[in-house]
């Protein structure tokens, strides 16, 4: 049996791998027709989608998964259209592939720059949604990639269908469908095989929960792109416009608690304490949200009766490390934007943090000294998404310091190789010697 799974791993990984060098170059108007073509399909076959999709969620109440994860691999028209969109805003995207981004000419004359080449095979394992499944192809297919699916066993006939609908556009537009390849298997170990496929593979990306990452990450051999959690912070300093706080923490923490861009901690400036966190609270309480306090934000809101409805309990130390994905947020209070800085390093994960203020210094300290992929200003941290940034789609947040870091989207799917255009220049001038030509 494990031979068996190798060899399906293997011959899906090569059969990507044999399309690279057709797709290293594709004209862009081929990419761009297989996107097109794909929303026209997706749009065209919505309803036995759907019906597939339907097959998902009974099997995941059979399961018994929560009805967040349920709710997570459902496929509306609401969400259809979000696919369809995420296809045609990639198609109008510029192809990032064999752009020059720098070239500069030496005193020898040898002009030397830098193109952007695709990554090569690009192996993506997620959870539960299956519009991953488009947004992960579309940008592969745009940068050149091939791609290889393996999405959650819950949500593997809606998946199958999505990936039929993208080869069957791939093949009429002309683009090579093997660039394209879904794990329709369930077994844990291809995963893992895929993952020992150095030189063959060149990067993985998961998606999804700390526990798949963690688990990706400790298996692979390849090349990983990552971010295990999204402890995100928000500061409100004592010169913020506390109208614009309200709600921007409310829209971080309330519009869509079970994201990894959603605020977990915020802290608040001694000086406003009394005139923010009251009605701050009663807002946050009204939308049924826990809050889990450090020593003096606990006494401001219990000693408050409009605030006696709040949930409010003391912190631990655990607390402000905690990803808790759901309506629970944690509150500090500190001195200045210096210690905020100093706790958002301590128990922050690198993810999203921001600040409110009408100080501009203050505003500009926090953008250079917050060691984070996305950091804010007078915003909330829920627009840290690839289409919410204008990138067309992502294939997840990255909180490695390496090429690729925030949102992944097209750029992040290429890198940079050095190219040399000479009009025969040798170093050192040390060519053929004259006796040598002329012996010949």
């Amino acid at each position: 049996m494990e031979i068996a799974l190798k060899s399906y791993a293997e011959e899906k990984v090569l059969s990507a791998r044999s399309t690279l060098r057709e797709l290293s170059s594709l004209r862009t108007q081929i990419k761009n027709e297989t996107l097109l073509l794909a929303a026209q399909m997706l749009d065209a076959y919505r309803d036995k989608l759907k019906e597939e999709n339907q097959k998902d969620i009974e099997n995941a109440k059979e399961m018994g998964l929560s009805p967040a994860v349920v709710d997570r691999l459902l496929l509306n028209d609401k969400r259809i259209d979000g696919m369809i969109k995420v296809l045609k805003d990639v198609a109008a995207l510029p192809d990032p592939v064999g752009e020059i981004t720098r070239m500069w000419t030496l005193p020898n004359g040898l002009k030397v720059g830098r193109m952007r080449v695709p990554l090569g095979v690009v192996f993506i394992v997620y959870e539960s949604r299956p519009n991953v499944t488009v947004e992960a192809s579309a940008l592969c297919i745009k940068s050149s990639n091939a791609v290889v699916l393996r999405g959650g066993k819950e949500a593997v006939n809606s998946n199958r269908m999505l990936v039929d609908i993208l080869r069957s556009a791939a093949r009429e537009a002309g683009y090579p469908e093997e660039a394209i390849q879904f794990i329709d298997r369930t077994e844990r170990e291809i995963v893992w095989e895929i993952l020992k496929m150095e030189g063959k593979v060149d990067v993985a990306i998961p998606r999804g929960g700390e526990s798949l990452i963690r688990a990706v990450t400790e298996h692979a051999k390849v090349p990983v792109i990552k971010h295990y959690k999204g402890v995100c912070n928000i500061y409100v300093d004592d010169r913020a416009d506390l109208e614009k706080a309200y709600d921007i923490v409310y829209n971080a923490k309330v519009q869509r608690p079970s994201v990894c861009n959603a605020v977990e901690n915020l802290i608040v400036n001694r000086r406003i304490l009394k005139d923010f966190l009251p009605k701050m609270a009663f807002y946050l309480g009204k939308a049924g949200v826990e809050l889990r306090c450090d020593p003096e934000s606990l006494e401001v809101i219990k000693s408050d009766p409009k605030l006696s409805f709040v949930k409010a309990v003391p912190a631990t130390e655990e607390d402000y490390y905690e990803e808790f994905l759901d309506l629970i947020l944690a509150v500090k209070v500190v001195e200045d934007v210096d210690e905020a800085i100093t706790f958002i390093e301590k128990y922050g994960s690198g993810h999203s943090d921001a600040i409110v203020t009408e100080d501009y210094s203050r505003a500009m300290k926090f953008l250079r000294e917050v060691d984070s992929s996305a950091v804010y200003v007078n915003a909330s941290t829920r627009f840290t998404d690839g289409n919410e940034f204008g990138l067309g789609a992502e294939m997840g947040i990255s909180t490695d310091k390496i090429h690729a870091r925030g949102p992944m989207a097209l750029e992040e799917l290429t890198i940079t190789k050095f190219v040399i255009l000479g009009e025969g220049q040798i170093r050192d001038n040390f060519g053929v010697p004259a006796d040598i030509r002329d012996a010949y």
